[in-house]
This record gives C-alpha cells, sequence and structure tokens, in this order.
C-alpha cells in the first residue's frame, strides 16, 4: 500500500499502482517558487486543488514553467493542517469519467501550504514576505461570494469588518481586510504591480473583489490608517488589476466510491475527515473531466502561460458573456431547478434525477426554450454546444455524486442571476413577453414550496443553508403544504423582492403564474409532482 507522501512518491512508492505521478523535480520546483514566489492563492478547498493548483501542474510537467501555486487558508486552517500537511502538499486527483472508470493523479504542485485562519505558524509574517517579493504576479481567490460581502442583508457592516475599520490594518481578521492590508505592505515594500484574481463562481467576481478592497481601503483612509497615495494605487488598474473569470468544473464532496476504488488501486490513509468548521474534506478530490476557465487578460506584472493549459484569456466583454451564458441560461439555473425539486422528490443525486422523465424534461425545456432565447453567443465557447454537454454528459453522470441538496445551499442568492436576469431580458425585449414563461416561474414556485422543508409525501426535511431562510420562512409560516387555501398575501413580500429576483415579479406580472403553480404544489401528497406533469 502507497501513502500520498513525498517520501513514497521519491522511493518509487507508487510505480506498482495506476496512479499518475509527477514528471518534474518537486524540490527543485519549491526552492524556486520560495525564492521567487510568483504565485499565490486564497482558499485551499477541492475546486483549487483539483483544477486550480492542476492548471499549474501541468506546465510543470510539459517543462513550460518552473514555479508552484502557493496556497493559503483563512476560513479553516485545518484543512492546512489535517490534509495539506500530512501528506506533503500533495492531492490525489480522481477523474470519474461516465463510463465509470477513475483515472487518479497525483497533483503536486503546490509548492507551500500556508494556515492563515492562525497566526501560531508565523503565517502573517510570511505573507507579508510573499506580498512584498516583486516576483509575485498574481493572487487568486475562491472563497465563495460570501467570502467578498462586507455587509448583511440588512446593509450593516459585519461584526468581524466593523472591527477591522476600527483597528485598521495591523489586527485585520476579514478575508477582504486582510488582502487590503497585505496589498498595502507590498505599496510600502516595493510597490511592483499586480493582479488579483477572483476564480470564484460568481458574477462579476472581479468586480466584487475590487469593490470590497477599495471599500476597506477607504475606510482605512477615513480613520487615518492609510494616505491618499495608497487609495490612487489600488484604484489604478495599471498597477492593481482585477481581472474578472469565469470557472467551470462540477466538484462533489468526497465520495465513498472514489475512497474504495483508491485503496483497491493501492493507497492507503485516504479516509476523509470533517473539521471543526463543518468542512468534508479528504486526501483526495473527486471530479467530473469537463472544465473551463475564462479570464480577462489583464496582469500588469505578467503571468504563468495558463493558456497553455487550457485556460481562455480574452477581453472582459468576452468572459462577462461566457459568465452569464453559463449561470443564467446553460448550467446554473438547471442545478437550481434540479436541486430543488430534487429535494421535494427525495433524490439525494442529480443524476438520478437526470433520468426522471419529469425532471429531465424540466431542465430541457428550461434551457432550450426559455432561457437560450436570450443568451448572448460569447464566441469561444458555443451556447448549444456547452448547454447539449451540460444535458447529455455532465449532468447524467452516474459517477458525479453530486447533491441536489448541496447545489440547493444559498439559493435566494442564486436567484437573481441564474433566473433573474433572463425574466429582465424577456422584460425589455421587444419580441418576447414574459407572461410567455413558464419554467423559469415554475422553478421560482417549486423554491417557495421547497421552503416549507416537507417533500411531495408530506415528511419534513432540513434545508439547505440559506442566510435568508428564517426571513423567507416567516412570510410562508402561514402556509400549510397540503392546503391551498392558506396562500395569502404575505407571499408578496417575497416576490416583489428585487434583491431576491432582479426585479419585481408582482409588477411585471410574472407573480400570477408564481402564485397560481406554487398553489397547485400546496393540494397534498404527490401535488408537486402533478403539477410539473401538468406544465410539461
Amino acid at each position: 500500500m502507497a501513502k500520498l507522501t513525498l517520501d513514497t512518491l521519491l522511493k518509487g512508492g507508487f510505480e506498482s499502482t495506476p496512479v499518475k505521478i509527477p514528471s518534474y523535480d518537486i524540490d527543485k520546483m519549491r526552492k524556486i517558487t520560495a525564492q521567487e514566489p510568483c504565485w499565490l492563492h486564497f482558499g485551499a478547498g477541492n475546486i483549487f486543488r483539483i483544477f486550480i493548483a492542476r492548471l499549474d501542474h501541468e506546465l510543470l510537467n510539459k517543462g513550460l514553467w518552473d514555479k508552484g501555486v502557493i496556497a493559503a487558508d483563512t476560513f479553516d486552517g485545518e484543512i492546512i493542517d489535517s490534509i495539506y500537511l500530512p501528506h506533503d502538499n500533495l492531492t490525489l486527483a480522481a477523474d470519474m469519467r461516465s463510463d465509470g472508470n477513475i483515472a487518479f493523479e497525483i497533483v503536486s504542485s503546490v509548492a507551500e501550504a500556508i494556515n492563515a485562519a492562525s497566526d501560531t505558524n508565523g503565517s502573517a509574517e510570511r505573507l507579508k514576505e510573499i506580498f512584498a517579493s516583486s516576483s509575485l504576479q498574481m493572487v487568486s481567490f475562491t472563497l465563495t461570494e460570501k467570502g467578498y460581502a462586507l455587509k448583511d442583508m440588512a446593509g450593516n457592516y459585519l461584526p468581524v469588518v466593523t472591527a477591522d475599520i476600527e483597528g485598521g490594518p495591523d489586527n485585520c481578521r476579514h478575508a477582504m481586510s486582510r488582502v487590503c492590508a497585505l496589498l498595502l505592505h507590498r505599496f510600502n515594500s516595493c510597490k511592483a504591480p499586480i493582479a488579483l484574481v477572483s476564480m470564484d463562481n460568481c458574477s462579476h467576481n472581479g468586480e466584487k473583489l475590487r469593490g470590497s478592497i477599495l471599500e476597506t481601503a477607504n475606510n482605512w483612509l477615513a480613520k487615518g490608517f492609510v494616505g491618499e497615495d495608497f487609495i490612487e494605487w489600488i484604484s489604478n488598474e495599471n498597477e492593481v488589476a482585477f481581472p474578472w473569470s469565469m470557472i467551470d468544473k462540477i466538484t462533489p464532496r468526497p465520495d465513498k466510491t472514489v475512497e474504495e476504488k483508491a485503496i483497491e488501486a493501492g493507497m492507503e490513509g485516504v479516509a476523509p475527515i470533517t473539521t471543526s468548521k463543518g468542512t468534508f474534506i479528504a486526501p483526495f478530490v473527486n471530479a467530473e473531466i469537463p472544465q473551463y476557465l475564462v479570464i480577462e487578460d489583464n496582469f500588469p506584472a505578467g503571468r504563468p502561460p495558463l493558456e497553455k493549459a487550457g485556460v481562455y484569456f480574452t477581453v472582459r466583454d468576452t468572459v462577462n458573456n461566457v459568465e452569464k451564458m453559463k449561470v443564467t441560461t446553460c448550467l446554473n439555473p438547471l442545478h437550481t431547478s434540479l436541486a430543488v425539486f430534487g429535494c421535494l422528490l427525495g433524490y439525494s443525486r442529480i443524476s438520478d434525477e437526470m433520468k426522471d422523465k419529469d425532471l429531465n424534461s424540466l431542465v430541457n425545456k428550461l434551457g432550450y426554450d426559455e432561457a437560450m432565447k436570450v443568451v448572448i453567443d460569447p464566441g469561444i465557447i458555443k451556447p448549444d454546444a456547452f448547454i447539449k454537454e451540460v444535458l447529455e454528459e455532465r449532468l447524467p453522470n452516474p459517477y458525479i455524486p453530486d447533491a441536489p441538496q448541496r447545489i440547493a445551499t444559498d439559493t435566494s442568492l442564486k436567484m437573481p442571476i441564474r433566473f433573474g436576469e433572463t425574466i429582465k431580458s424577456y422584460i425589455a425585449s421587444n419580441e418576447l413577453d414574459v407572461m410567455d414563461l413558464v419554467y423559469v416561474p415554475l422553478t421560482i414556485a417549486g423554491w417557495l414550496r421547497y421552503l416549507l422543508a416537507v417533500d411531495d409525501k408530506g415528511d419534513n426535511f432540513t434545508p439547505s443553508s440559506d442566510p435568508m431562510l428564517a426571513t423567507l420562512q416567516s412570510f410562508l409560516k402561514d402556509v400549510a403544504w397540503n392546503d391551498p387555501s392558506t396562500l395569502g398575501d404575505d407571499i408578496d413580500q417575497i416576490l416583489k423582492n428585487e434583491v431576491i429576483f432582479g426585479t419585481d415579479l408582482v409588477a411585471c406580472g410574472l407573480s400570477v403564474k408564481v402564485r397560481t403553480y406554487l398553489a397547485e404544489m400546496l393540494e397534498g401528497e404527490g401535488s408537486v409532482r402533478k403539477t410539473l406533469q401538468k406544465y410539461l
């Protein structure tokens, strides 16, 4: 049996296994990276390990690059202490093919891993050293959309952000405050240009990152912690750039079947752990094969040649169009629709839902019949080919153990982009009528039915976490899952909320359809299924 360690790798411990191993000198790469760091990444989770770090790994394998990427985590330091360090920063990548075969590869491009959630190991000073290096070209992020938020849903600063504003750059804790403080250190040390690249799956991610950094810096300016010259520097995208990006790769939580296959392949010590912050993570990462990363090519200090590893570099408008194609049409709305109805109909895997005639029909009609009518072709990736791959290969893949319960997390934050943009496009169109929409309002009605936390059999379930869950459920407190007459006017408080849907559904008239569909889903056991079948 082979352990996932550098010692095992260097001593040929994987020669009798089917695991693909690196072809480059890992020790040499790590020394070069330590001396001249080029790429730092915040957010050391699974999408980073199997996709982003692997891009660098591919360049190293091809002899096209000589530096690794440095990983840091500001939220859950146990990821670093319990998964990275015991395995010498190696990851076992498990590529899950639709035919059931799993290809294993050791990804070894992480040159250094930093627990930035705690300073007991000198992480703060190490990060300052890295930021002070003029060789540092880019800092990337996968923090989830919540990681950039400075305020709560009511528009008030989060307590940690308030403390950071008052305390200044020296003792901050929020991720955005810490990055801003590190930029201040770079400004005071070398003033070298740099690119900060959000690779999170959210709309206009570079804009969100830039806005949070600038807001933090301006608050510090008002408190006298920084000068106008620092504000001018980080505001100048020729010095500090915030490229936009679009990322796409389905990376589910670690799967038991993959763990068993890894053991069959000769691996040991690959069992998942759950950290004290609830992160379920393993030495391996399982994911689908298809992947896309499109980045605005705005790097004032240069960058690694990631285009040679399959990354698309283009202009901001094209990135925006690719992102809109994905999150408003070809993938994300389909995922959310499957998530809410999957929970209501008792499914635990997205792939199983695609075998359901009704749900398969729903997402096909939602994508092709409604959303595709307003999609913008970005040019570099064709919408028809993309949605075809999603519906025929990616979502039905039985070996991608993705759960509707995971996808249903934070749905209130996803609604304005995944469905609101399509609704707004119909409203603005001279050729389309918003009242012709069926499957978008049907999904919204399904989500409201989901918020009752009772499935189609009448059994209770626990909804996935959502920052607005309690508020939304308060408007539905008098609604009974088996009595349409209990659906009162309180529902309009949700439907006219432009924060949730990006537009007022009452004002545009679409609320009438949502209410009708929802009322039909409140007729007791089996009514969700009957409503789907009626409109499909």
